[in-house]
């Protein structure tokens, strides 16, 4: 049964070393995320699934690694949880940028307990992640997700993918379904026009809807804005009583 989400973006910009001087633009949003993790631990979930989207729907083991190195940085990440330490200096580098930062993120806030990550085809069919999302939520009696997903990159003429002027509406429906906690809001997304909108997070979010079944959950979004032309938006689900 699904306990509790939180909901955050995934740019390689939130690790400081990454960001270099710019590492304090992205200090709230940190923060944000940061307090998100510790919402969702403050319900002890049992099993904690870190969900990003990648370039195929796969698994990844307590202790998989991922890397910054195709961002010019030697900084090796895993998901928390592993039953022996982790050399993150050899082996495969197999998470993708989504779980990679989710890792880091767990890595900060101190997170201790049973991680698994679940990578989602990033151009999933809608149905295909409501299952993933149902499956999830029977893995353990108490589940928390870790939801890593950006909004549209395309917010304004200094976005990567430059100005269309459907990408602010789409970003506004994805927040109010976040801070409604409906997951029926979330389903209704669609893949076409997040895909033209370089929108990265839809299959994730959708996964978390998929984990929700019908149910409404407390909501809050702490987070909603579009640095660099980006939308980010951070939220915490938490189950009633």
């Amino acid at each position: 049964m699904l306990v509790s989400a939180a909901v955050c973006p995934h740019p390689p910009l939130l690790v400081p070393d990454l960001a270099e001087e710019n590492a304090e633009e992205l200090e709230d949003l940190r923060v944000a995320c940061l307090g998100a993790i510790d919402a969702v631990r403050a319900t002890e979930p049992q099993l904690l699934l870190v969900v990003g989207t990648g370039a195929a729907t796969r698994r990844h083991r307590s202790g998989a690694r991922g890397s910054f190195a195709s961002f010019g940085l030697d900084l090796g990440v895993a998901l928390p949880g592993g039953d022996a330490p982790v050399d993150l200096r050899s082996g495969d580098d197999d998470l993708p940028l989504a779980l990679a930062v989710g890792a880091w993120l767990l890595e900060k806030s101190g997170w201790t307990g049973q991680v698994r990550g679940l990578e989602v085809d990033v151009a999933a069919p809608t149905e295909e992640c409501r299952r993933l999302g149902a499956s999830a939520a029977q893995e353990a009696d108490r589940v928390g997700l870790l939801v890593m997903g950006d909004g549209s990159a395309r917010r304004s003429t200094e976005a990567p993918g430059y100005f269309d002027p459907r990408a602010e509406p789409f970003d506004a429906s994805v927040v109010e379904a976040l801070r409604a906690g409906d997951p029926t809001g979330l389903l209704t997304l669609d893949p076409a026009l997040a895909t033209e909108l370089q929108a990265a997070g839809r299959a994730a979010w959708q996964v978390l809807a998929g984990a929700s079944g019908e149910v409404l959950f407390d909501a809050e979004v702490v987070y909603d804005a579009a640095p660099y032309g980006v939308g980010y938006v951070v939220a915490v689900w938490e189950r009633h009583g």
